[in-house]
Parts: structure tokens; sequence; C-alpha cells
């Protein structure tokens, strides 16, 4: 399983975020760049990157961005604002290695999957679940879709993932979220990666077994220290060793 250190921008600062809430930030006094080459040091293979200003349309974190992608030294998998077929390719043209989009899938499902189509492996499915709809806009509207419709009208869309956020349990209730998640990695033929659930190196491990999760994004626990990366990433590649059968 393949774990994705996670970095959220806003106004040029490392933040994380309450449920969504942009005008509550929690700021983390680091330097976004050397975070991220300190992430691939550690033994990470992909980063996961939100840009929250783009979010709001405004690109006052795009240079920012682009360092990031130009000197992380692992792959950048870039959220936040993707709305248009320009703003999609723009970033793959700088160097993202993927994009994850979830509000233009709302809006025009038919060019994402065109989009998917060609550039395979590069487009992620966004699913952030609030009381059973798909939410948009970054989690500020209510779509007409339920998660399981939702994934359904992508079916043989060759997304490079899905990734699952139940914005219900955020921080608060670990066991509501793995039971939405594991329920939709379940009926999904792309592999799903889980967000918002990773507060133990324990969590990693029941993540290790529940079918068709691909991978584990970790962002908060990492700033406030109390997960430390080299321990998830061996957690990550260990759970699922076969162990020898005695006869």
């Amino acid at each position: 399983m393949r774990i994705y250190p996670t970095m959220e921008l806003q106004n040029g600062r490392c933040v994380t975020l309450d449920k969504g809430r942009l005008d509550d930030a929690m700021i983390w006094h680091v330097n976004p760049v050397e975070t991220a080459r300190s992430w691939a040091a550690e033994g990470a293979e992909w980063m996961h990157l939100t840009d929250f200003d783009a979010i709001e349309g405004r690109d006052t974190n795009a240079e920012l961005v682009e360092e990031i992608i130009r000197s992380a030294e692992i792959p950048v998998q870039l959220a936040g604002g993707m709305r248009t077929r320009e703003q999609v390719e723009h970033w793959i043209g700088k160097g993202a290695g993927r994009i994850v989009i979830g509000t233009l899938a709302a809006w025009d499902p038919n060019l994402v999957k065109e989009l998917a189509k060609l550039y395979p492996d590069q487009i992620v499915l966004a699913v952030d679940v609030w009381q059973g709809q798909v939410m948009t806009e970054g989690w500020r509207s209510q779509s007409a879709f339920t998660p399981d419709a939702f994934i359904e009208a992508f079916a043989g869309t060759p997304f490079a993932a899905i990734l699952v956020t139940d914005i219900d349990s955020d921080v608060e209730d670990v066991e509501a979220q793995l039971g939405l998640i594991s329920g939709l990695a379940e009926k999904s033929r792309t592999p799903v990666i889980a967000s918002g659930v990773v507060r133990t190196v324990d969590d990693i491990s029941r993540l290790a077994y529940i079918h068709n999760i691909s991978g584990a994004i970790v962002g908060r626990a990492l700033f406030r220290k109390s997960l430390m990366l080299g321990d998830v990433l061996e957690v990550a590649k260990t759970a699922r060793e076969p162990v020898a059968q005695f006869q």
C-alpha cells in the first residue's frame, strides 16, 4: 500500500483544516519545499499536494506549487481548483504526476472521462462524501450524487485511482470512515486511496487488509509529529507480507 505524505497550501503556507473550513486553518511554520524534499529523503514514493487558494479561484500559490513539483524529487499528486480542461492540462504540462478532479467530474463527467483516456494513469477521481452525498466546490456544495452512483457513473474510466474522503467523520470517527471507504472500495473497479483515516500506525495496518485500498493520505499527523513518516512507510510496506505456514 502506497503512502502519500500530504501538504495543504493556503497563502503560501502549510496548513491543515478541520472539516474543510478554509477560514479556520491551522498554520504550520515549515518550509513547503524543504518539507517535500524531506519526504522524498525518508523514502516516500509519491506526495499529495492540495492548493486551497486554487479551490477559491486564486493563483497565489501557483509559483510555489511549480517549485514543489520541480524540486520534490518524487511525483506530486495535485488537487485543488481543477475546474477546466485548461487547468488540468496546464498542470500536467508543468510536471504534476497526477491531477485530482472532483467538482469538474460532477459538472462535466464526459470531459473528465475524455481526460482520463487522454492521460492514462494521471487522473484521480475525488469522491468527497457528506451526509451520504458527494460534495463539490471545496466541500461547500452538495451534488445530487450518492458516492456509489458517482463511482458507478465512471465505471470503465481509466482513472489512476479514486480518492475517497468521508467529511462527516473527518478527524473524529475513524471507524465510520473505514466503513464508508471499505464499502466503496469493494464496489469500485478502480483502486481506492483513503483520505483522513490515518492517526496511528495501526490505522495503516487495518487499511492494508481492506480489499482494493491501494494507498492512504497522511498529512495532519505528520505535521503534529504524532506519526513519523519512516514508521508509516515501514508499516505500509510490511503489513501484508506473507507469513510462512508451518506443516
